[in-house]
């Protein structure tokens, strides 16, 4: 399968369900403000992440442009992860947005600019190729419950996997299986120099 065809089955409703996980949903306690330069461009951007309410999820503002950090938004990319909405997009996300998920941020507003103010693409600073500046920036402001509008925390939902999930290109795959906990297993085979 595709990575379109693959995204398109893993929005399936029949792949996935939704389901409680006992947590309520978090969000940072303060903002994070960081700039660096970019990988792709050798730009450097300015980063900052504000606290969000319950149920609005991880989202990038760019130019006033709104874009969910959301597999509906994925657009192939060499070499990163991309987002893209409206003609604006957002690349090299991934380090960003696993440190997020790592350390529980369920809610943020991800404020981003580049220096030029009439690019429509904009790139997340790279730091050290890692998302360890990120992952530090979240423990130093730390996270607390994300409240909604009225003051009320919300149950985090998760999804869960329903069948084994396949997806290659090229020689490279991915192979996802339901399971009580989440397990990763990776590799890399770099073919030897000459």
């Amino acid at each position: 399968m595709h990575l379109s065809a693959a995204i398109n089955s893993f929005k399936s409703s029949n792949l996935i369900s939704w389901k409680t996980t006992g947590k309520l949903q978090q969000t940072l306690a303060g903002c994070i403000k960081l700039s660096g330069k970019t990988l792709q461009s050798g730009k450097v951007s300015k980063v900052k992440i504000w606290p969000g309410f319950t149920s609005q999820g991880r989202y990038f503002e760019f130019h006033s442009n709104l874009i969910p950090a959301s597999i509906d938004f994925v657009r192939e990319s060499l070499l990163c992860t991309s987002l893209c909405k409206d003609g604006y997009k957002i690349r090299t996300v991934e380090h960003l947005l696993s440190a997020l998920e790592a350390k529980g941020i369920d809610n943020c507003r991800i404020q981003i600019q580049s220096l030029d103010s009439e690019d429509t693409e904009v790139e997340v600073p790279i730091f050290d190729g890692s998302a360890n500046a990120w992952v530090e920036a979240i423990e130093q402001v730390g996270r607390k419950e994300a409240l909604d509008r009225c003051g009320n925390n919300v149950e985090k939902l998760a999804p869960y996997l329903s069948e084994p999930f396949y997806v290659s290109r090229n020689d490279s795959f991915m192979v996802a299986f339901p399971a009580s906990k989440v397990h990763i297993s990776c590799g890399i085979d770099f073919p030897k120099g000459k």
